[in-house]
């Protein structure tokens, strides 16, 4: 463990499952940032982790299939206490906006004439760019230490920035680290390590994944065809839930015809302004999918649609951050992160940016993105009342006539 990091040992569970219920609470607008949340929650507030480990983390879920963010505070958790930390920390993350997200499922017809008049949503986006602003800087500021670590936290903003297609993400991760690793001098890097997987939760992946392809071809239970689809989303998809949301239009809306085109689009503008995983939205998608079939059937769709999509992330973390540390022996692992968590922070920074453009430029968005942005840095204003005033002031505004 590294300096400015708190011994696993001497954390108290209780504690630190209740900064992951703050961070729950204030993760807004997607992994990018959430990982400012949880940078300004967990590593400067409490420093259960430091800067540098936490941006290795982002590299590692940055290349892994499933819901990125959740990925990240689930590997926290498994670092602070091992397995069964991971498991509650998950809990706490994940189920209450799945919970919110299957109770908006049976309302859906009253929210589809209330959606305008949430104005207390309005700052929400600006809020989530102070965010991610305060985590390119600080980041940043960590994983820049020469001009090669330099050049790629700036190529990689750049190329991501223009180009936001799935595959670059991955892409240019890999590519800062092999680049990391051909500039380097040094020799035999490439040392052996005793490595060993805990192959059960791969074989568990796999078996899962057969089982839903088995599943989609020879058994048409409505339940378990939501499990499959969301089960196969789950794994496809690297980059969280901006990436997954065009994949499941297709395939819910244009192709299978589970839901309509604007029950879909309302419960994505819903996920929009709810605090967690953006991937909670398959609780409404497979509520509404499974809706005028009987209240506990609804909430059957809506259980198979969360448990299908979230299950691949978290079985592969289980899989791959117990031998993280064993990989990072191989001296080559180690000196690919250097350019891995330059990129990493490149992501970020672009991320923020091209967030700050879609929000647009209009003198209330700054101000609400940079006073956001200021309050992180002072250190001492927690993300929640940061959210809260945020709602409260769009409530202000939306009540002022134009």
């Amino acid at each position: 463990m590294e300096q400015g990091s708190i011994r696993p040992e001497k954390v108290r569970w209780g504690r630190f499952l209740g900064d992951v219920a703050v961070c729950a609470l204030g993760a807004y607008g997607g992994p990018e940032a959430h990982y400012g949340v949880f940078i300004d929650q967990l590593v400067i507030k409490r420093g259960y982790l430091t800067e540098e480990e936490m941006t290795e983390l982002i590299g590692l879920t940055g290349i892994l299939p499933g819901p990125s963010s959740t990925q990240t505070i689930l590997a926290i958790g498994y670092q602070v206490g091992g397995p069964l930390l991971a498991l509650l920390t998950f809990l706490v993350w994940a189920l209450p906006a799945l919970a919110a997200m299957t109770a908006l499922s049976f309302l859906y017809v009253w929210l589809e004439r209330a959606q305008p008049a949430l104005t207390l949503l309005r700052f929400v986006g600006p809020m989530a760019v102070g965010f991610m602003l305060t985590a390119g800087w600080r980041i940043g500021r960590k994983v820049v230490k020469d001009w090669l670590t330099g050049m790629l936290f700036v190529a990689s903003a750049a190329i991501t920035a223009f180009l936001r297609t799935p595959w670059i993400f991955p892409a240019v991760l890999i590519a800062g680290g092999l680049i990391s690793i051909v500039s380097s001098k040094e020799k035999d890097i490439w040392n052996r390590a005793r490595i060993t997987p805990p192959w059960r939760y791969f074989v568990a992946f796999a078996v899962f994944a057969v089982a839903a392809i088995l599943i989609e071809l020879f058994w048409h239970n409505q339940i378990a065809l939501l499990f499959a689809d969301f089960y196969r989303y789950g794994y496809l998809v690297i980059g969280g839930g901006q990436v997954v949301i065009p994949m499941m239009y297709g395939d819910l809306v244009e192709t299978a015809r589970r839901l309509t085109a604007q029950e879909f689009l309302t419960g994505y503008g819903l996920v929009q302004g709810l605090p967690g995983p953006m991937f909670s939205f398959s609780a409404f998608a497979g509520g509404m999918a499974a809706s005028g079939t009987g209240v506990l059937r609804q909430i059957a769709g809506a259980a198979a649609a969360g448990v299908g999509i979230f299950l691949p992330g978290v079985l592969l973390i289980y899989f791959v951050y117990p031998i993280w540390a064993q990989l990072k022996q191989i001296r080559a692992i180690k000196i690919s992160l250097k350019g891995i968590t330059a990129v990493a922070g490149g992501l970020i920074a672009a991320s923020a940016l091209v967030l700050l453009v879609r929000n647009g430029f209009s003198a209330e968005a700054l101000i609400v993105t940079f006073v956001t942005a200021g309050l992180l840095m002072v250190k001492k204003i927690p993300a929640p009342l940061i959210v809260l005033l945020v709602l409260i002031a769009g409530a202000v505004a939306g009540a002022i006539p134009a």
